[in-house]
């Protein structure tokens, strides 16, 4: 199916299952521990060995040798794997630094060796007798350094690295109000429940490779390229992954290391990455400089808007688009954006949930905040006068296919009580605890990929959906489930759903937000191509059709499903294909947060007492589902803005606090109740489904909102993140 044209009235809009809150159907087997992650298939992988990896001791430099004689003679050990012995390896298009490292050496921890053992602490111990002798070289590790020879990369997401509208430099002069500040977001690490794992095994030249992946159909491809193998003889099975959050977007060590140990010894290998390997082994988000210039009336209406955005990454990699949503979130007729990428010698930045703009607005909505200030404006009045309902680069000829900003401010104030909020800050005391509201946008761009599925009735009438769709712990199994039931007229509970098999139709796997209404446009498809089928088998005409209650229904009869499908049941595949909806129309998702917090005026330590969020993203699947991603994504948010950080060791070039006692993330304590409110809205230019993606969206302004209440509790604007609690009561010291 293609979808070039909006969509029109269809099944899905009769919403008796799809819209309702269903419990995750994975759920089950998930709290009863029997779901199989990718480490713990023995089911399919009998008689495992284990492997260890061995990173690098340097960021930057050359392997001179490898002794692995007293490894190779310990108790259990079967095989020591380097770049000596592992054979030809290439390397995927979507990985910036080899898997496996040597005698070149790109970053600390880069994996250079895998012990393989019969049990997991023979091969642990035995990797401590690997004598690996380097010549060190000069590395560039300090993003405040790089920014000075740091080059426009080609492109950024697919977009010019830079823009320009109108005359920005002419209008900010001219402005009679001026915000010209500079915001920094530290490096983040990936910190999901689930380590990055695999179990792989060969069968002759075939592998199978059960791992920890988002995107399956990407890992087939990167694994037989980097292998040297053809992607027909790679299977990749991702049936349930603990957490991914865009660090497993990509093919990462585990999986190429367990496919080469497995190689080696004859038998399925195991390889996990322990806690202290993943921040500097794999993928994380980058740190960023950014330059907000915004020019407005006395009003507060936006006449000039500039963001400028400088990151880092390894030779060859990409710039975080810390940039792209000031591109569309508000109007302005001088507009200019730049995204500049400086060579570091640091581990592989990449992907982190709502890459861009989860950075990007910690500093554009503090700048708005900075501006409704000097303006004398209320935040949420501000943001409402400068929305906007066309793409403010391209002009009216390219309108949002829906834009409810004004909606989610409004509608969210008032839940949250705004009204209560004085906005001269440092006035609202609780015994010694200084209290304030903050307030932010929130946009993530909307996206859509092609997607696939194999939708099954068997003689019974019971119905299998097949996808290598991916769930991350964000309920694809049950909205999948949801849309097969709503489309053939079945319960949820009379459909199985399979995903995460690379021998299943190749689906839009879980990443960038798409996932939930990309895959389920991909069911979509498949049932109407089904539902026509069925429809002419029993003779009736499609369009007259009605589906429900498990019978084919039209002129007067109704044909139970199993009766209409026969006994040797029907198969049918097929995917979507989306057209050029998104160039005409711009597509995002927007939302408003509220935080209130609490700020110890002796201590400076920042309790956070209050949360909410008002949110458009089309149609909600399922809401139940679509509000635990939402509250997960606040309280990344909250994390971003008062906690987390990777502490760079810029003399050797490492993330220094690389495990969980160190790196700090939310804990339950941390979170309170967050009141969360999805807008009615369906987009009619996204899918058949007309649902957007939510994922993403709640993270993206979340920790803008926490930093704004902090100023208005304190008076301490801070804009360096994250907002520790040292640099706040430095901060009240000198107010």
């Amino acid at each position: 199916m293609k979808f070039d044209q909006p969509a029109t009235l269809n099944p899905i809009d009769r919403a008796r299952v799809v819209g309702k809150p269903v419990d995750r159907i994975d759920g089950p087997l998930k709290v009863a521990g029997a779901a199989p992650y990718a480490y713990e298939r023995h089911d399919v992988a009998p008689n495992p060995a284990y492997g260890w990896m061995i990173g690098s001791a340097i960021a930057k430099g050359t392997i001179n040798s490898i002794d692995t004689t007293e490894a190779e003679a310990a108790p259990g050990v079967l095989a020591v794997l380097t770049h000596a012995n592992a054979g030809a390896l290439g390397k995927g298009n979507m990985n910036t630094a080899r898997l496996l490292g040597g005698p070149d050496i790109q970053h600390y921890d880069q994996a250079v060796a895998l012990v393989v053992a019969e049990t997991f602490e023979q091969a642990r111990d035995a990797a401590k007798l690997v004598r690996v002798d380097y010549t060190q070289g000069q590395g560039k590790f300090d993003l405040l350094v790089g920014v000075k020879t740091a080059q426009p990369p080609k492109s950024v997401q697919g977009s010019p690295a830079d823009t320009s509208v109108g005359d920005f430099d002419g209008a900010f002069k001219s402005a009679a109000v001026k915000v010209d500040q500079t915001y920094t977001t530290p490096d983040q690490s990936h910190a999901m429940m689930e380590p990055h794992a695999t179990t792989a095994a060969w069968a002759g030249d075939k592998l199978t490779v059960w791992t920890s992946n988002q995107m399956v159909t990407w890992a087939v491809k990167e694994m037989a390229k980097t292998l040297k193998i053809a992607p027909e003889n790679v299977q990749v099975v991702s049936p349930y992954i603990g957490g991914g959050f865009g660090s497993k977007l990509f093919l990462r060590a585990d999986a190429l290391l367990a496919a080469l140990g497995a190689r080696a010894v004859g038998r399925p290998v195991k390889v996990a990455l322990a806690r202290p390997q993943i921040p500097n082994n794999t993928t994380h988000r980058p740190a960023t400089i950014q330059r907000l210039r915004i020019g407005a009336t006395k009003d507060g209406v936006i006449q000039a808007i500039g963001h400028d955005v400088w990151a880092g990454d390894l030779p060859g990699g990409d710039v975080e688009s810390a940039g792209l949503q000031t591109r569309l979130l508000y109007a302005g007729k001088n507009r200019k954006t730049t995204h500049r990428l400086a060579e570091l010698d640091l581990p592989e930045g990449n992907a982190m949930r709502a890459p861009g703009e989860a950075v990007g607005l910690l500093a554009l909505e503090v700048a708005m905040d900075e501006l409704a200030e000097a303006c004398g404006v209320d935040p949420v009045e501000l943001r409402i006068k400068n929305d906007i309902q066309y793409d403010p680069e391209a002009g009216p000829k390219r309108p949002f296919s829906s834009r409810k900003l004004i909606e989610c401010l409004q509608q969210g104030a008032e839940r949250f009580g705004w009204s209560k909020r004085n906005p001269k800050p440092g006035q609202v005391r609780e015994g010694d605890f200084l209290i304030g509201m903050g307030v932010a946008a929130a946009f993530r761009n909307n996206m859509a990929m092609p997607s696939g599925a194999r939708v099954a009735i068997d003689g019974k009438g019971r119905i299998t959906v097949s996808t290598d769709m991916t769930d991350i712990g964000t309920g694809t199994y049950t909205i999948i489930a949801q849309t097969a039931a709503e489309l053939l007229g079945v319960n949820v509970s009379d459909v199985t759903v399979k995903l995460g098999d690379s021998s299943f139709p190749a689906s839009a796997g879980s990443g960038g937000q798409w996932g939930a209404n990309s895959s389920t446009a991909g069911v979509y498809a498949t049932c109407m191509t089904l539902r026509g089928m069925l429809a002419q088998k029993v003779g009736f005409n499609a369009e007259d059709a009605l589906f429900e209650d498990g019978m084919i229904k039209a002129a007067g009869k109704a044909i139970p499903l199993r009766d209409a499908v026969g006994r040797e049941g029907i198969s049918v595949d097929d995917k979507i294909e989306f057209g050029d909806l998104t160039e005409r129309y711009a597509q995002a998702t927007f939302g408003a947060h509220f935080c209130e917090v609490a700020v110890d005026r002796f201590t400076g330590e920042v309790h956070v007492r209050r949360m909410g969020g008002a949110f458009a993203a089309g149609r909600i699947l399922n809401p139940k589902t679509a509000r635990s991603q939402v509250i997960g994504a606040m309280t990344m948010g909250v994390g971003a803005a008062l906690m987390e950080e990777l502490v760079v060791d810029k003399r050797f070039g490492y993330f220094v606090n690389h495990d969980m006692a160190e790196y700090h993330v939310p804990v339950h304590a941390d979170i309170p109740e967050q009141d969360v409110l999805f807008l009615d809205e369906l987009d009619d230019k996204s899918s058949p489904m007309k649902a957007k993606g939510v994922g993403e969206l709640g993270i993206c302004g979340a920790g803008a909102a926490v930093a704004n209440a902090i100023y208005n509790a304190t008076g301490v604007r801070l804009r360096d993140y994250p907002m520790t609690l040292d640099k706040v009561i430095g901060g009240l010291t000198k107010a």
